[in-house]
């Protein structure tokens, strides 16, 4: 056999061919199904999280359901401004049935606060401290949203756990007519 110039040049097509094939057409393609492999994996991570947000959907739905019947019954506990009287006497009643003086209430100007209205009463009351003491659990446990922003006791002198407290009693209620 005999090895000549147009065996070298057919073995070097030969050689050529594969080798320019690798470089052409293989090479770009493999770097093309590599792209597309990052961005499956890519999308398959977005979509188990898109999965683990929408599981906790259903959550989320049931939590906001417990939130607005929470605001629902705070809401009733608020009374209309018709009725702020009410608790106002309701308060005066409590008062007296705890055997106490209830000498000075003064009601100042409506405040808003926040989405409701709060009208705050300036009260002195005179009596045995641990009346007081039933009283202020009895306005802790109405059934409105009241609130004690500030109070004073101070002893009497005339009669052992005799006491004056001076307080202001926040009630909150929505205003019908809007503020």
């Amino acid at each position: 056999m005999h090895f000549g110039l147009r065996e070298l040049v057919f073995l070097l097509v030969l050689i050529a061919m594969p080798t320019s094939s690798y470089w052409f057409v293989f090479r770009p393609q493999n770097a093309e199904i590599e792209q597309a492999k990052k961005e499956i994996e890519h999308k398959e991570k977005m979509l188990e999280k898109l999965q683990k947000a929408t599981s906790r959907n259903d959550d989320l739905q049931r939590a906001n359901e417990e939130i607005a019947a929470g605001i629902e019954r705070i809401e009733s506990r608020l009374p209309s401004d018709k009725e702020v009287e009410v608790v106002l006497e309701q308060v005066a009643t409590m008062a007296r049935e705890s055997t106490l003086e209830l000498p000075k209430v003064s009601t100042k100007t409506p405040v808003p606060s926040s989405t409701y209205m709060e009208q705050p009463l300036d009260m002195t009351i005179k009596g045995d401290f641990e009346d007081f003491y039933a009283f202020l659990l009895n306005v802790e446990a109405m059934e409105r949203i009241t609130r004690m922003p500030d109070l004073r006791v101070k002893k009497l002198d005339d009669v052992d756990g005799s006491m004056e407290a001076s307080f202001t009693l926040a009630i909150y209620f929505e205003s019908v007519g809007g503020s």
